[in-house]
């Protein structure tokens, strides 16, 4: 396993821990990338589940696209390959539906696997292509959402129920001693409906719990309740610990006070922490604001190379800013660790500054932990080594060519690194303050990374005099 280490500190369990220090003063394992996990609300699917899901396949069929589902769709369009999505919430009810056989009475009761208010209707008949079976097929809306076959005839309850039983969306109930009868064909039978799960904020915490065992890159939530990103915040911070690095984005509402806004953003003061403070947005045609835009830059942040700034990257489908603020307001709000949205000269929607809510680094961190590509860089860096060393775990002796070994494999990845144009030079050697002893040994990584140009300053001279000559002399 990996996790954080203090100076000095020897653990109880086996593993490859990391630790954190700065190089000089401030200055003026494979990649993991494109992985978010969302935390949602929807009309259907899995309850308080971590389910990984491809963006190639979606999520409507399992999650369908009601209430805040929308989240997983922002993220996906930012450039997410994987979400890790999680329903949140807690009770609720089931839909359900009675099947009646050829006498009218009721003989099989059928229930939606998850509790949630979402329309769903069901038609029985005969295979046309097929003499000796029937179908029963469920439409979510006017969609159809489930189609299972069974053998006609005598027996017909308990074949289909037999079929439902292998579903990943409905399960039915035959009603005691109707094994043995015909069922009746209907044609868009509505279920009575089923009501949606409640939310607290306690939700959330289940719902962490359930993202926790996943990798991933970025994490973003369907509320603007700062209540419930201050207890992101610390979910982040107690998995960084344990050696997991992700980053959140998080956004409010535009009708909460601009100055407030920044004040939330800046008492996170976190580099794993993201705020988008103007978040209403015209996205092609629709108005968008508050988690629906921090799911689109959750999604950016995820994808990006950690060679790459998002500093004034275009996000496409933004096509109009609803809260144009002020050069002023912009400076202002960068000062306090926001990202800020503005238009560039074709009046394009970019992230004006990429940075994060870091503001006051800890004495262990340099200013290079308050810009977003920085953080992706350094954690994609422990991320590999971290992998690499912990395979060396019991496998080498703690001797000169054991520890030898483990400086190959680490100098391996950050030569890597430095070539894929990540690092500008790392370097490492046996710790100099510690020394090798028992099960322990300890190891230094000198660490380069690099920067973007986001800054660029001209000086423009200009002269009075027409001649090119007269400047010549």
């Amino acid at each position: 396993m990996a996790g954080t280490f203090l100076l000095g500190e020897t653990k109880v369990r086996p593993g490859a821990y990391f630790n954190i220090q700065k190089k000089g003063e401030n200055a003026a394992a494979g990649v993991m990338n494109g992985v978010t996990a969302v935390i949602f609300q929807s009309d259907y699917g899995p309850l308080n589940t971590a389910v990984e899901l491809s963006a190639d396949d979606g999520y409507e069929q399992i999650f369908g696209t009601g209430l805040t589902t929308d989240a997983m769709g922002e993220a996906i369009a930012g450039g997410a390959k994987t979400i890790i999505a999680c329903r949140v919430g807690n009770g609720g009810t089931n839909a359900t539906i009675s099947l009646k056989d050829t006498g009218e009475e009721e003989v099989l009761l059928v229930t939606s696997r998850y509790p949630g208010d979402r329309d769903f209707a069901v038609t029985v008949r005969g295979k046309l292509s097929d003499s000796a079976s029937k179908e029963c097929v469920i439409y979510a809306g006017t969609k159809e959402f489930e189609c299972v076959s069974f053998e006609a005839g005598g027996n017909e309850a308990k074949s289909l129920a037999d079929a439902l039983s292998v579903s990943q969306k409905f399960k039915a109930e035959l009603k005691s001693d109707k094994e043995n009868v015909s069922l009746a064909d209907v044609s868009q039978a509505v279920f009575t409906k089923g009501e949606n799960p409640q939310v607290t904020a306690g939700d959330y915490s289940d719902a962490f719990l359930q993202i926790e065992p996943y990798k991933f890159n970025t994490i973003c939530l369907d509320t603007e309740d700062t209540a419930v990103h201050l207890l992101l915040q610390s979910f982040l911070n107690r998995i960084f610990h344990a050696g997991s690095l992700a980053q959140a984005v998080v956004a409010e509402k535009h009708t909460v006070d601009l100055r407030t806004r920044m004040e939330h953003a800046a008492a996170f003061n976190d580099e794993k922490m993201n705020y988008v403070l103007n978040a209403f947005v015209n996205e092609q045609g629709t108005e968008i604001d508050g988690y629906q835009t921090a799911a689109r830059i959750a999604g950016m942040i995820g994808a990006v190379s950690s060679k790459t700034s998002l500093t004034h990257t275009v996000i496409n489908g933004f096509s109009e800013l609803l809260e144009k603020l002020s050069n002023s307001d912009v400076i202002a709000a960068e000062k306090k660790g926001c990202i800020v949205l503005t238009y560039n000269e074709a009046k394009q929607v970019w992230i004006d500054n990429a940075i994060n809510t870091l503001i006051t680094p800890a004495d262990n961190q340099d200013d290079g932990w308050k810009k977003i590509r920085r953080v992706k860089t350094r954690f994609e860096l422990i991320r590999r080594v971290n992998a690499v060393t912990d395979d060396l775990i019991g496998k080498v002796d703690n001797d000169t060519n054991g520890r030898a070994t483990v400086i190959s494999q680490i100098q391996g990845i950050c030569d890597s690194m430095v070539e894929e144009g990540k690092l500008t030079a790392c370097d490492v050697s046996e710790s100099s303050a510690y020394k090798a002893d028992g099960d322990s040994a300890w190891f230094e990584i000198n660490v380069t990374d690099k920067d973007s140009v986001e800054h660029i300053y001209l000086t423009f001279l200009f002269r009075f005099g027409t001649s090119e000559e007269e400047d010549k002399s």
